[in-house]
């Protein structure tokens, strides 16, 4: 009999362990918080990969209090739509283009203009300074939502099966650009036609002769394969691009502060990261592509440059002159 009532003790100990650790388990998976990153870009662009790292390297600094989940190649919507689902809820953060963010604060899209950095340096300069800071904050306050950092995107070049030389080489070209207004300031300044489209329609579009040419910098022409259906690469280096890493209102005040500072720093290691991965490849492409049977020419940019500068301060601008001046002023 005691031989009984010790294995029906133990057995309900163990029953009580079994129950006791699945209610460990049970807590632990609801204490998790699971964010949303969204972006348009292929999973072989280092964008990508750098988000996942990042979502790595949250959930172990965070002891798996925080994992992020990483959407690429538009998964979750277009450009416009992810800019939209940080404040519908839908997204938590996103990659997205400096002209995309001015949709809701236009000063902000000045830094994906045409032609407003003189070079990598400018630009480096230009986000870890003041004014950027200062738009960033005029963003925060217009939508909620918080810009974190950029990531360098490279310079866009233009590629087609026209041979581009000198700026009236692009007249009448129908060019694909970004379906966001700023981005038809470079082909509208050469007398170009320039055609919006969403970033996961281009390739086709090139392919069935849709459009004539797009842009785009040598890393996203290579991951993209738009080399593949273009003869040329034109080296115009017409912006100076970057992506915004932008956290919505509310996945930022729901976290807490130590939680928050850690997903900053994470953010901040993923956009250098990946900036110097654009670099290096930036440096190393054009023989890539000649050697891929693709002519690659360089040209004079300050002949297309000074084609757009009239516009800069036009009625397609959305900052005012002393944004600008600042800006120019940078040294």
């Amino acid at each position: 009999m005691k031989t009984l009532l010790k294995r029906g003790l133990l057995s309900a100990l163990a029953v009580s362990f079994v129950l006791a650790a699945g209610a460990i388990t049970a807590t632990k998976a609801i204490a998790q918080t699971t964010l949303k990153w969204a972006h348009v870009y292929e999973t072989s662009a280092p964008y990508h990969t750098w988000a996942v790292w990042a979502a790595e390297e949250l959930k172990k600094r965070t002891d798996g209090r925080y994992a992020i989940e990483v959407f690429p190649a538009s998964s979750l919507g277009k450009e416009v739509d992810i800019n939209e689902g940080l404040t519908l809820g839908t997204v938590d953060i996103i990659y997205t283009g400096q002209l995309f963010a001015g949709r809701s604060f236009g000063p902000i899209a000045i830094g994906g203009a045409p032609f407003m950095f003189r070079d990598y340096d400018h630009w480096q300069k230009f986000r870890d300074g003041d004014l950027f800071a200062e738009l960033s904050q005029g963003y925060l306050d217009n939508t909620g939502h918080h810009v974190v950092t950029l990531t360098y995107y490279g310079q866009r070049h233009v590629t087609s099966n026209k041979e581009i030389l000198k700026p009236s080489d692009m007249e009448g070209l129908k060019i694909r650009v970004p379906n966001a207004p700023l981005y038809k300031m470079f082909p509208e300044a050469v007398g170009a036609n320039p055609t919006p489209m969403a970033f996961a329609e281009v390739y086709l579009a090139l392919q069935q002769g849709v459009v004539d040419a797009q842009e785009n910098p040598l890393p996203t022409i290579q991951f993209k394969k738009f080399y593949e259906v273009q003869k040329y690469i034109t080296l115009t280096g017409h912006i100076t691009d970057a992506l915004m890493t932008i956290v919505s209102g509310g996945t930022w005040d729901s976290m807490s502060d130590a939680d928050r500072e850690i997903l900053l720093a994470v953010l901040h290691e993923a956009a250098e990261g990946c900036t110097q991965e654009i670099i290096k490849a930036e440096n190393e492409l054009a023989d890539w592509f000649r050697a891929q049977g693709v002519t690659v020419n360089e040209v004079d940019r300050a002949a297309f440059r000074e084609a757009v500068v009239p516009l800069h301060n036009g009625e397609a601008a959305t900052w005012d002159q002393a944004t600008y001046d600042r800006l120019q002023a940078i040294q």
